[in-house]
């Protein structure tokens, strides 16, 4: 049975959301001993209930590090619509990732790209990750600020980009692909980044107009994809000021 709500769980994740979307939250729960003037006028300020429990019945809501004795019982996340999102590719870049299954990884990079604004990310229904509470935790607030689509084909759900004029690059590891350092990106811009073992699948590497390499001097160990991402997203952000 599907609960009615989802639990948002430590100190920054729930100021965030206080701050950005008050309105999701249908109920917060503190420890006793919970010290924290902002996150307190802020639950006070939005009329939102709180609940004072021991720390030890506030750590069994939740059983997860770093709860920090504070858990938000929020409304569940609600995803973009990807056919919206097309709408928008002259504001922001995509990012599609193809078949990513680690949560740790899915919110270091909405945490990330939060943090530069102007992207978005295009998610497979199957295969994949959702954003769960666990990604919700790793991304700190950074799910209230970029906007996610979910969909039922990913390579169809690029192709359908590439005919609103969106250029494809794709991180890969491959001889003729191009230095991202001395890519020539073309606007409006979706980025592919691949499976964490297995990259980006064949069917989709057929589809990109770009491949895009990130040079490694040091030994060939690889980056993992939250890695891969936090440099894709500076490097477009880096171009994009100098040539606007």
């Amino acid at each position: 049975m599907t609960k009615k709500y989802m639990l948002l769980y430590g100190k920054k994740s729930v100021l965030e959301r206080l701050t950005a979307n008050p309105q999701s939250i249908k109920k917060i729960i503190t420890a006793d001993n919970f010290n924290d003037s902002k996150i307190s006028k802020l639950i006070e300020m939005h009329n939102i209930i709180n609940e004072s429990l021991s720390a030890k019945k506030v750590q069994d809501l939740k059983q997860a590090k770093n709860v920090q004795g504070i858990v938000a019982k929020v409304e569940h996340f609600v995803y973009a619509d990807f056919e919206q999102l097309l709408e928008q590719v002259n504001e922001l870049t995509l990012f599609f990732l193809d078949r990513i299954n680690d949560p740790q990884n899915l919110g270091v990079i909405i945490r990330t790209l939060a943090c530069f604004s102007g992207f978005a990310i295009v998610l497979p229904e199957k295969e994949a990750t959702q954003v769960t509470e666990a990604v919700m935790h790793v991304a700190s607030g950074g799910e209230n600020y970029v906007k996610i689509a979910k969909v039922n084909d990913l390579q169809q759900a690029i192709i359908k980009a590439q005919k609103k004029g969106v250029n494809i690059a794709g991180a890969v590891i491959d001889v003729q692909a191009v230095d991202i350092r001395k890519a020539d990106w073309v606007f409006p811009l979706g980025i592919v980044l691949g499976a964490e073992t297995t990259g980006i699948s064949t069917q989709i590497q057929k589809q990109l107009d770009q491949k895009i390499s990130i040079p490694m001097p040091g030994k060939k160990l690889s980056f993992n994809l939250a890695m891969a991402a936090t440099v894709f997203s500076y490097e477009i952000t880096r171009q994009k000021k100098f040539s606007s």
